[in-house]
């Protein structure tokens, strides 16, 4: 296939064989990137667990010092007074079966779910919509909480749901291109701190094999050993 101008200058600045620094990988894909929109950073990160294994699923939340620079929609399901409390907390969308029906409808068209745990036994009904969207609520990882107001509030600061994937896999977007570098390392830091928290017991081997960065059209970039292999970085 042949290379573009802009892949052309990409390679000539990527080193493939080279694993690189959190804050020059950073540097590296702010420079490289001259697509007419601000892309996203991604990682990925590939542990060591089976996710076959109850015990080894992760999954969890991390709150983003820096927001993920995103516009996220959300949507709380919730009865009486807590739908105001949603609503004035910044929730785009707030109220109990006139929802559900929509869902039932096929309307799924929000980034995130809060629910509070009265409405769950008839939200749950709902996994077949839901579940393979990602957007069911699940009570280990916060959105289904008796506070959703201060759900809306965290979601709406930057707080992410990640989970590892069948192939070992944890991959998400950490923050825009717009950023400052030391703003996104900072994004790259918590995150790597929390996978690196959440080790299961049961785990064997090395926890973090390999940790790439990479942006919405760039290259894939890979991370030094020495920046995720001390407990904290």
């Amino acid at each position: 296939m042949k290379l573009t101008k802009r892949n052309k200058e990409i390679q000539s600045k990527v080193n493939k064989n080279k694993e690189y620094s959190l804050q020059d990988a950073v540097k590296l894909l702010k420079e490289s990137s001259k697509v007419k929109f601000i892309e996203s950073l991604d990682c990925a990160i590939r542990l060591g667990v089976d996710p076959r294994h109850a015990e080894q699923m992760l999954r969890g939340t991390v709150s983003l010092p820096h927001g993920t620079g995103k516009n996220v929609t959300v949507l709380v399901i919730a009865k009486s007074t807590k739908i105001q409390d949603a609503l004035d907390a910044g929730a785009d969308y707030a109220g109990f079966e006139e929802y559900l029906e929509k869902i039932r409808n096929g309307w799924t068209d929000v980034d995130v779910i809060i629910a509070s745990p009265d409405t769950m036994s008839e939200l749950g009904k709902l996994g077949k919509v839901l579940g393979p969207k990602g957007l069911m609520p699940n009570p280990k990882s916060g959105p289904v909480t008796q506070d959703v107001a201060q759900a809306v509030k965290e979601i709406k600061a930057g707080k992410i749901e990640f989970r590892v994937e069948k192939s070992g896999i944890v991959h998400t977007s950490l923050g825009k291109l717009n950023f400052q570098t030391d703003q996104l390392v900072d994004n790259v830091k918590t995150f790597i701190n929390t996978i690196i928290r959440m080790k299961p017991a049961s785990a064997k081997g090395q926890y973090v094999k390999s940790l790439f960065l990479t942006t919405t059209m760039g290259p894939g970039l890979k991370i030094s050993k020495e920046e995720y292999t001390t407990k904290q970085v």
